[in-house]
């Protein structure tokens, strides 16, 4: 029996054929075989666990196909059409999949360590659970992108956009999310130890339980975040704007806050024990851990607006570069 020409099987078939320059596949002999078969096979059949190791399959249109535990290492998926594809315990190690449409794709527990994902679709994918350890993710687009509990270690996530998109309890120690669109993304319980935050858009971000131990957040937008019990001891948060954040509990031993704005954010039984306050903007609303608050409004200036600025280091003991202003 033939295989339909509209059949994955029967567009690989075809594209065998110089006819069909667009989609170029070169294959190992055993998948060869299937090729030279695919006239007998079954209308239908699916690709699931496949071999197609180092396929070329550059802008190949594979829509809806399913891909379960099929073997693409190193295959070449630039500019591929994956869309709502089932691709879940697929092997992508070391794939190529720049500025591929993933929209909607199935990515559950898939093996994307060191694939290059940069530009890539990826809106409202699901990656719960799958490896991108190393991967590439430069630029590419996670909106409503599902990756809880995913391994991105090392990933590079620089200017990607992730806006509302599940992270919870994702492993992202090392990873680049320098100017990421996180803005109201779920990163609840999150391991983003060392991560690489300057410049993200974070707010309305759910951080809570998160481990941002050592990262870098210079200038991050966490206004309206929710980190209570989040761990940033160590985190450096210069200029980072908090405002209305919630941080009560979370644990900030060290924390850089230089110049940080912390208008109407909540600090309630925060650790903030050898914490660099300096320059750092509250508000009234501000809500300071209980063994804090006296010092921080004797080391304060007004500056309109129901606000103040610490002046000095803002520490227990620390030296003032001001004489103090008292507050009434």
């Amino acid at each position: 029996m033939k295989t339909p020409p509209d059949s994955f099987l029967g567009r690989l078939a075809l594209a065998s054929r110089p006819s069909r320059p667009w989609l170029r596949v070169h294959t190992s002999g055993w998948w060869g075989r299937v090729l030279l078969a695919a006239g007998a096979r079954q209308a239908g059949q699916d690709l699931a666990g496949a071999n197609l190791t180092g396929a070329n399959l550059t802008g190949a249109n594979l829509t809806g196909e399913d891909l379960t535990r099929a073997i693409l290492n190193r295959a070449n998926l630039a500019s591929a059409n994956l869309a709502r594809a089932n691709l879940s315990s697929a092997d992508l190690i070391r794939a190529n999949l720049s500025l591929a449409h993933l929209s909607g794709a199935d990515l559950t527990r898939a093996y994307l360590t060191g694939g290059d994902l940069s530009g890539a679709d990826l809106t409202r994918a699901n990656l719960a659970y799958a490896d991108l350890t190393g991967a590439d993710l430069t630029g590419a687009h996670l909106s409503r992108a599902h990756l809880t509990g995913a391994y991105l270690t090392d990933a590079d996530l620089s200017n990607a956009d992730l806006a509302r998109v599940h992270l919870t309890s994702a492993y992202l120690a090392d990873a680049n999310l320098a100017r990421a669109n996180l803005a109201d993304a779920d990163l609840a319980r999150a391991n983003l130890t060392r991560a690489d935050l300057a410049d993200a858009q974070l707010a309305g971000a759910n951080l809570a339980d998160a481990d941002l131990s050592d990262a870098d957040l210079t200038r991050a937008d966490l206004a309206g975040a929710q980190l209570a019990g989040a761990n940033l001891a160590d985190a450096d948060l210069t200029r980072a704007d908090l405002t209305g954040a919630n941080l009560a509990d979370a644990h900030m031993t060290r924390t850089n806050l230089n110049r940080a704005d912390l208008t109407d954010a909540d600090l309630t039984r925060a650790d903030l024990d050898d914490a660099v306050l300096i320059e750092v903007v509250w508000s009234e609303r501000t809500r300071w851990p209980d063994a804090l608050w006296g010092g921080m409004r004797r080391r304060s200036v007004p500056i309109g607006g129901g606000k103040w600025r610490v002046q000095g280091a803002g520490n227990s003991g620390a030296d003032l570069e001001v004489p103090p202003v008292p507050v009434s």
